[in-house]
């Protein structure tokens, strides 16, 4: 922990001979949720020194469906009006692409709420009221994991497993929702364009081969296009899910405003509570986002209770 909190003071430019604990308002504790293929998946889980309300935020720390430990501190720093309110949060980092595709990444994000879940009372928080939050490729895994369907193993031995992945909350930015109707109807993400901007690899699906022994690359397009579908949020809405806050750009040359507008339209239909926020002039991310990060901490404050 004491060296974790030392390499935040060095990111922050504070000299390394201050107390760390002293220094921050918060303490940090690095936590792995899990392990996959021999490695572990981590979080940083971040308490606020003073008051604390009991409940738990998870920041997906993600880009371009990239989960980096440097990016902790400018997580750190946008997380900040959290824990002036005395929000617990678990800042969690998932397996990135080009190695893990998409449906992995999704899948360690639920694999970490449902850790927090159990072990809720170790982090003295309250494991019925969860938020999630995200940018971009943070934000789609937001919105999988908290509009996808909770399936819970009732017969694993991990007792992690045995416990609901669902959130009670979400807010996110700028999300890409619906990969088969990018900008416009019909139309798909072109390979051209994800491997102009960076991450074809994280569509580059693989399923296992019983013969070979490996992991093959997913050829068939029906296949793919399945897949696709299956992992944008848009297709998971359903009347049961929780509400959602968006802020979007109506200047993101990234990621069309059109997927939060389709979303929002698919959480209408459904009755599902919602907030749908254009920041005129914001393109993917823009100057002093902390006024909006105050908005998804009011949020918060609403739905979880």
């Amino acid at each position: 922990m004491k060296l974790l909190a030392c390499f935040i003071l060095l990111i922050y430019g504070f000299n390394q001979s201050l107390s760390a604990q002293d220094t921050l308002n918060f303490t940090a504790n690095e936590i792995i949720y899990g392990r996959k293929d021999g490695m572990a998946l981590t979080m940083v889980m971040l308490v606020p020194k003073h008051s604390r309300n009991g409940k738990g935020i998870i920041n997906v720390v993600s880009g371009n469906w990239k989960s980096t430990y440097d990016r902790i501190p400018a997580t750190i720093k946008k997380v900040q009006p959290y824990l002036q309110k005395g929000y617990t949060i678990f800042a969690v980092m998932h397996g990135s692409q080009p190695r893990y595709t998409i449906p992995d990444e999704i899948a360690d994000i639920k694999r970490a709420i449902k850790f927090i879940r159990y072990n809720s009372k170790n982090y003295h928080i309250d494991g019925n009221n969860l938020g999630i939050t995200g940018n971009s490729s943070g934000g789609h895994l937001s919105l999988m994991a908290g509009l996808s369907d909770d399936k819970i193993d009732t017969t694993s031995k991990d007792p992690v497993d045995r416990v609901s992945g669902r959130v009670q909350a979400i807010a996110v930015f700028y999300p890409p929702t619906d990969f088969l109707n990018w900008g416009q109807q019909n139309v798909n993400l072109s390979k051209a364009g994800l491997t102009l901007a960076g991450v074809v690899s994280a569509f580059d699906f693989k399923e296992w081969n019983d013969t070979t022994k490996t992991y093959k690359v997913i050829t068939d397009t029906t296949k793919i296009l399945q897949i696709v579908k299956q992992t944008s949020p848009i297709y998971a809405v359903s009347a049961n899910d929780p509400p959602v806050l968006i802020i979007h750009g109506d200047a993101d040359k990234t990621v069309p405003l059109q997927q939060s507008e389709m979303l929002i339209k698919k959480l209408k239909e459904a009755n599902v509570k919602n907030e749908f926020v254009i920041k005129k002039g914001g393109g993917h991310g823009w100057v002093n986002m902390d006024v909006e990060e105050k908005q998804f901490v009011n949020w918060f404050d609403k739905y979880l209770k």
